[in-house]
């Protein structure tokens, strides 16, 4: 079989990177099996389906990538308006590297996913929720942190989270279809004023040292 002892990591990180810079619907598994530099026959070792690799590989983005960042960035230590302004910052300073990097806008790679095949994969589709389920509970989390402090109007947590959420998304993937990352450059702006911050608590917003998400 050759070089299976990472086969399967290398087939999921070649799906999530195709997936992303391409389109779930236009990546084949040929196309996998190339970028992954893995037989064909190996991939249905490890794999039934393409659907199957997608959810393994989201799975893989999350675990490794965006969990460790979000719990650095959404950490309990930093004040919550902190890790709100940090993390917003953070997007538009990502999709900027990436446009640098690959000469156009990728957006988010899980909801791209996820609003492609929200209708035909039922199990990548799940995962998607699954995933845009985890990433919002840390907006609540800091949202409850804010109130507590008194820093933000009172409000619901969690609907306040998915107002977040909707903005952020929205802007991605309008910079993705513009291909313009300054599309996104308001967003920290755009989202403490979602978050009914009060006037009094400015001045913890101030800009801190930024993780790309």
């Amino acid at each position: 079989m050759g070089r299976t002892s990472d086969a399967d990591e290398r087939l999921k990180q070649a799906a999530l990177d195709l997936m992303w810079e391409e389109s779930y619907g236009a990546v084949t598994i040929d196309d996998i099996c190339r970028r992954a530099d893995v037989k064909k026959g190996s991939f249905y070792y490890f794999f039934k389906s393409k659907a199957e690799l997608a959810v393994a590989a989201l799975e893989k983005l999350w675990n490794e990538d965006w969990k460790p960042r979000l719990d650095r960035t959404f950490s309990p230590s930093i004040e919550p308006l902190v890790r709100f302004n940090g993390y917003f910052e953070s997007i538009y300073l990502g999709q900027l590297e990436i446009k640098q990097k690959f000469g156009k806008v990728l957006g988010c790679p899980v909801c791209t996913v996820g609003s492609e095949v929200s209708t035909q994969e039922v199990d990548v589709n799940a995962s998607v929720r699954e995933i845009m389920s985890r990433k919002r509970r840390y907006y609540e989390s800091a949202i409850r942190d804010a109130i507590a402090q008194g820093v933000i109007e009172p409000c619901d947590p969690t609907q306040k989270a998915l107002a977040l959420f909707a903005l952020l998304e929205g802007l991605v993937t309008q910079a993705r279809i513009m291909n313009d990352p300054e599309v996104i450059r308001g967003l920290p702006a755009m989202a403490l004023g979602v978050l009914g911050v009060k006037a009094s608590a400015n001045s913890t917003t101030a800009p801190t040292q930024l993780t790309a998400s």
